[in-house]
């Protein structure tokens, strides 16, 4: 790839740019606008944050096929390296323009384009040159979505040539400055919210901090990392993001050994505060330090006549692997059951040569015959004497229905939940459609522990494996959190509706993510809890709320989430009943009729559809009658979460609920699990858009403000058409009020704008 910047022939403008950008500098004096006649010359225009698009009456041949970002993050500084690559559809060479959103006061610091006679040509815009960019296009285009980029600076360049049928690669690097709030360090990277950006992203950052790294998080896309070091993080696109719009924004925590904690705020005063997100983590301790506390683990086995075959196979694999996993001095046990309830020991054993030799032993001797006696697995599980000083942890594996001893599932629900006096950790593992979902994911909620399913033809040893490995080094177990008054005592008057309610323990590479609401607007106080190898610790930390804003719009999405999969939780608890194959809820079930009431609410509100609201985003949908969406929503929620207890619709809402429940990156795109036969199928949802603070839902060919759903419909709302003064004048105002990506929208929306409701058209279409 060529460096080279060249002005085309009378472009002043272009030549300034190119002389600011070869010497590195962002301050530098550039034209107002750029000449109009140039923007005019090209075929195509391409934003990379958004889409692509053509001058009127031209067809579009140019297009964004994939962009790939290289961020390096040291200290309080980033740069970032794009690589954009365009596609001609067309039959002759063809020039764009690509239009490059940046975070304001970045410097260019490289621009390079490859291919057959490079030419390049590129401008640096503060942002207030960049809106006057926007504002000529959308005048001379029509095409106002590029006003969602209101606020940031721009980078514009020229492309030439793009061959017919070809590929053409640009390459645009530049630095800035990060922001930072305490130990807290945030990154930005200006994407569009629109659904219909489908170019191909990946984003790799290298995260460097001489302080230590305690996390890494990203509330808006998912990410891997992978640590080389305290002070060293990598952080990975995860596959399953990388066409989600929006900004992708990354923070990180610096700190050396202890805990350290940050607040992200969402102002609402409905809630007399706000909402909030508190992130919370440490840096893992060099190998020569780490004195992580010693494990108890317990490996229940189904061995009854359904597991013949590769599964007894794989779940035998499974549990060795686990307990030769284990370092020396822990402890573990194997419970394997059918008809009846067999132990390797009477009480856990440490882990030594004998011991290994002794459990392969055993294992290999399992063979499948008889019922499903959940009950006495379960009690036998729970009655181990505990080892003092370990961190106990259960993985339970059936592939059936209780059908030994008591089948009720209260009566399973409630043996765990009173008779689990040593706090043991509940990971279960269902394999197949033939179990009791709702049993087995309340087994492990209620323990600080999660529940996976395995599908036909899925490896047991490696689903338990996978989940085994997050298991190693507990660094805190036992998480509590309160909030305390100013004078030190505890006081639950701050915050309120915490999700999850119950605190998980933190494994080694762990964070901790929290989300709630808060009332006032003093400093909060937390206090955080817990067992450190097997000691008592106790973290304070007093962060402020004065610095929430709308822009952390995730925070309330990220919070409706987790509350609406607790509340199907409780739906589905009201079909707990003696029978699993015939569970059901009184008719005119009050109960049933509150917590419908709230999903319906939080589904709306912000924007989050799961399979009990899915009608939400179909067409023919009265939004203005609450009553009707209410009995609509109380009939799939009746049907689903609690007639559907067992098969592979019950064990696709099974994985729903368990992501759900800690999700900790907002989906824009609606994403749930739905029953394919013996598979699960990823069901994604287009016509509910998010975009800044609000959502908004396709109606009648036209986008709805989710304020306005169960309104009284308007006999008209005021038409603002494209292109009026007053049209400018909302948009002035949407842009003050920091929402303007309501222009990733196409076509028009009904919106509540400043206290009035209004029709705005977005395009002149």
């Amino acid at each position: 790839m060529r460096s080279t910047l060249r002005a085309r022939a009378g472009s002043a403008a272009c030549s300034l740019a190119a002389a600011a950008l070869l010497a590195g500098t962002a301050s530098a004096q550039v034209p107002a606008v750029a000449d109009w006649r140039e923007l005019e010359r090209c075929t195509d225009f391409v934003v990379p944050a958004h889409r692509s698009f053509a001058l009127p009456h031209r067809p579009a041949g140019v297009e964004l096929a994939t962009v790939k970002a290289t961020v390096k993050v040291l200290e309080e500084t980033a740069s970032t390296t794009l690589e954009l690559e365009l596609v001609n559809h067309g039959h002759a060479p063809a020039e764009a323009i690509v239009l490059l959103p940046v975070p304001d006061g970045a410097a260019v610091s490289g621009f390079a384009l490859e291919g057959l006679n490079p030419e390049a040509t590129a401008q640096l815009l503060p942002r207030g040159e960049a809106r006057r960019i926007y504002d000529e296009i959308v005048r001379r285009l029509k095409d106002p979505a590029l006003l969602e980029f209101a606020g940031h600076a721009l980078v514009k360049s020229s492309v030439f040539p793009v061959p017919p049928g070809g590929r053409q690669r640009v390459r645009l690097a530049y630095d800035h400055l990060l922001e930072r709030d305490g130990e807290r360090i945030d990154y930005e990277l200006p994407r569009s919210e629109s659904l219909t950006a489908n170019a191909l992203w990946s984003i790799d950052v290298d995260v460097a901090s001489r302080a230590g790294v305690a996390m890494a998080y990203s509330p808006s896309h998912e990410i891997v990392t992978t640590r080389s070091g305290p002070g060293q993080v990598a952080v990975r696109l995860a596959d399953a993001s990388r066409r989600n719009p929006g900004t992708f924004r990354l923070s990180y925590l610096r700190t050396q050994r202890e805990l350290t904690a940050s607040l992200f705020a969402y102002p609402d005063p409905r809630v007399g505060g706000g909402y909030f997100l508190l992130m919370a983590g440490m840096p893992p301790l060099p190998a020569g330090e780490r004195q992580r506390q010693r494990r108890e683990v317990t490996v229940v086995l189904d061995r009854s006549g359904s597991m013949a075959g590769g599964k007894m196979e794989q779940a035998r694999a499974a549990a060795l692997q686990v307990i030769e996993g284990l370092a020396d001095g822990e402890e573990f046990n194997v419970v394997d059951y059918s008809t009846t309830v067999s132990l390797f020991a009477e009480r856990p054993v440490r882990k030594d040569a004998a011991t290994i030799a002794q459990a392969r032993a055993y294992l290999a001797a399992l063979r499948p015959n008889g019922g499903t006696n959940i009950h006495d697995a379960l009690v036998e599980a729970l009655r181990q004497p505990h080892a003092d000083g370990t961190l106990p942890l259960v993985l339970f594996l059936t592939d059936g229905l209780p059908t030994v001893r008591s089948t009720s599932e209260a009566v399973l629900r409630e043996l765990v939940e009173k008779g689990n006096v040593h706090q043991r950790r509940f990971f279960t593992f269902g394999v197949g459609g033939d179990v009791n979902v709702p049993l087995l994911d309340r087994i492990a909620d209620a323990t600080r522990a999660s529940a996976t399913y395995v599908l036909p033809g899925e490896d047991v040893e490696l689903a338990v494996e996978k989940v085994y490995r997050r298991l190693s080094g507990p660094v805190l177990a036992d998480v509590a959190l309160q909030t305390l008054a100013p004078e030190g005592q505890v006081d639950p008057r701050r915050v309120r509706d915490l999700m999850p309610p119950t605190l998980p323990d933190l494994f080694d590479g762990d964070s901790l993510i929290v989300l709630g609401q808060y009332v006032g607007e003093a400093p909060l106080s937390f206090r955080v809890t817990g067992r450190q190898r097997g000691e008592p610790r106790d973290y304070r930390f007093e962060l402020d709320v004065k610095r929430a804003s709308t822009r952390n719009a995730f925070v309330p999405r990220l919070w409706a989430t987790r509350q609406i999969a607790y509340l199907v939780d409780q739906v589905r608890a009201l079909g707990v009943g003696g029978d699993p194959l015939r569970p059901g809820v009184p008719a005119g079930d009050p109960r049933l009729a509150e917590l419908t009431q709230e999903i319906l609410r939080l589904s709306t509100e912000f924007g989050i559809l799961t399979e009990y609201t899915a009608f939400l985003a179909t067409d023919g949908n009265r939004f203005h009658d609450w009553n009707g969406l209410a009995l609509r929503c109380n009939a799939e929620l009746e049907q689903r979460a609690v007639l559907e207890r067992t098969g592979f619709v019950a064990v696709a809402q099974g994985a729903n609920f368990n992501e759900r429940k800690s999700k900790s990156s907002v989906d824009a795109r609606n994403a749930w699990n739905m029953a394919d036969g013996e598979k699960l199928a990823r069901v994604e949802v287009a016509t509910v858009q998010l975009a800044a603070d609000r959502c908004y839902f396709q109606d009648a060919g036209a986008w709805l403000d989710a304020r306005l759903i169960g309104q009284p419909e308007p006999v008209a709302a005021p038409r603002v058409a494209f292109g009026t003064p007053q049209w400018h004048q909302v948009v002035d105002e949407l842009i003050a009020d920091g929402r303007q990506s309501v222009f990733s929208l196409r076509g028009a929306v009904r919106l509540e704008h400043r206290g009035a409701r209004i029709e705005l058209q977005l395009s002149a279409e």
